[in-house]
């Protein structure tokens, strides 16, 4: 295994920041998936790679854009038409997935070293989403598993809700350490601890 340098570099910093005179409203963290893999069928081959998806990490994805499951230290949840983003703790997803699916039913991207997964978790989480996408972030309308392409400003982030409380978002690697420091600034007022 390849050690990675953190994209965030002198960004983080551990400990309590922010108003967290009653107590943290978040956490911020940085989960570190092995594998971020986006899989893509071909029209008409999305129960192939449906199939293909289940063998391999056990998900039973929704064929529906947004759905997604959360099991253990993998995941998966709908970002487009026929495409998911999967996301397991070990490495080599992509490799895996690409020789059980075969080239015939649609193509497999390895992420891994292109995005930045950063976790948002805490009873004020989804109040500080809401500062920075137009989505309603409650738990009926985006229940656990659920995901949601979308943008800030010009950063692309994909956004999985994993708990009650805790929100996977999925960003750029370039664009993560400024991602991370307007999400810190945005947790100010409810006070934040970063791990």
């Amino acid at each position: 295994m390849v050690e990675q340098m953190s994209p965030l570099g002198d960004a983080y910093v551990p400990g309590s920041h922010g108003n967290f005179a009653d107590g943290t409203g978040v956490k911020i963290s940085l989960p570190q998936p092995g594998s971020i893999v986006e899989a893509t069928a071909w029209p008409g081959r999305e129960a192939a790679l449906a199939g293909a998806i289940e063998r391999v990490t056990g998900l039973s994805l929704p064929h529906h854009p947004g759905g997604g499951v959360v099991t253990g230290d993998r995941s998966g949840f709908g970002i487009g038409p026929r495409k998911w983003l999967l996301t397991d703790a070990a490495e080599g997803l992509a490799e895996t997935l690409r020789d059980a699916l075969g080239i015939e039913n649609g193509t497999v991207t390895d992420l891994s070293h292109g995005r930045t997964a950063i976790r948002l978790e805490g009873e004020r989480a989804e109040w500080v989403l809401a500062k920075f996408f137009a989505l309603d972030f409650s738990s009926d309308a985006f229940p656990v598993g659920s995901g949601r392409a979308t943008m800030h400003h010009d950063i692309l982030a994909q956004i999985q809700r994993t708990g009650p409380s805790r929100f996977n978002l999925y960003v750029f690697r370039t664009f993560a350490r400024s991602f991370w420091r307007v999400l810190c600034h945005g947790a100010e007022e409810v006070g934040y601890e970063v791990r």
